[in-house]
């Protein structure tokens, strides 16, 4: 079950009770494979519960599962037992550094690769009754522009784009941003350039992302910092440990905790069920209009 944050203290915890807050919903992608996609969903997710939320991590690279090599975790169970009904969702989380719980995809099974739109749906209806023990869903979602990258990007609140200083990352982000946006309405983007050799070379490769937008897309593009590329990070990496926590004083922690305090303030739906229930509901919605065509 997931556990409260010990920074929680008893008021808040009650008012919770009486009126659920709205859970934050973040999906991370970047078009292409190679961008870091999984070591930003981590240290953000950190981060955050570092800052005192209840941090779920979505690992929705459904068929190459990586969070779990990430942080050196082993768990028993993954997604896959939940969408075969031999476990429930909370008995496939597994609790990672700060707190943070995290919810496994499979590695190497081809059927976690391939499913429906139904079946992505599905997956996400499980977390519905998990909004009460949340305030932040990460979702880190696959590569490329497949449905599983679509739905679950779609239906998140917040997109944030993960860049690096490289042709085809430039290309294939542009790419996933126009499929989102021209098929299916998505307008606001956040832009997180990584592996940046300065602040300036970072804040350049998002000027030059939004040139290409703003000509062709109506689309809004915000600048979510960068993530500076750091000998650090490759060193948390081999050992299995967020950065965040194995060299907090290092140029990338910094960046990691400086954009949790950014998430922190993008607003979030009010609502009775928050933006968890709309996330849902935005999926199941997706999945019926696929069946229709």
């Amino acid at each position: 079950m997931l556990m409260v944050n010990p920074v929680t203290d008893q008021a808040t915890g009650l008012r919770r009770m009486v009126r659920p807050e709205p859970v934050q919903v973040i999906a991370v992608t970047g078009g292409k494979g190679g961008v870091g996609k999984t070591n930003v969903s981590v240290n953000l997710a950190i981060a955050m519960a570092d800052q005192g939320k209840r941090v779920l991590l979505l690992d929705a690279d459904l068929g190459l599962a990586n969070i779990d090599v990430v942080l050196g975790l082993h768990p028993e169970h993954d997604l896959s037992h939940v969408l075969t009904g031999e476990m429930s969702l909370r008995e496939v989380l597994v609790e990672g550094p700060a707190g943070i719980h995290v919810a496994p995809a499979a590695s190497g099974v081809q059927r976690m690769a391939e499913l429906s739109e139904a079946e992505h749906a599905g997956l996400i209806h499980a977390f519905a009754d998990l909004g009460g023990d949340l305030d932040v869903l990460i979702v880190d979602t696959a590569a490329g522009i497949s449905d599983s990258v679509v739905s679950f990007s779609r239906a998140a609140q917040e997109v944030i784009v993960v860049v690096c200083d490289e042709p085809a990352s430039i290309t294939d982000a542009y790419a996933l941003i126009k499929l989102l946006n021209r098929e299916y309405g998505v307008e606001h983007f956040r832009v997180l350039p990584n592996m940046a050799r300065s602040a300036q070379e970072g804040k350049a490769l998002y000027d030059k992302l939004l040139r290409v937008t703003d000509r062709y897309l109506d689309v809004m593009l915000g600048y979510a910092g960068c993530i500076p590329y750091d000998e650090a990070l490759r060193k948390a990496v081999r050992s299995q440990r967020p950065v965040v926590h194995a060299f907090p004083r290092s140029r990338s922690a910094q960046s990691f905790k400086n954009l949790a305090k950014k998430a922190d303030t993008w607003p979030v739906p009010g609502g009775v069920s928050g933006h968890l229930q709309f996330f849902v509901e935005r999926l199941i919605q997706y999945s019926s209009q696929i069946g229709e065509i």
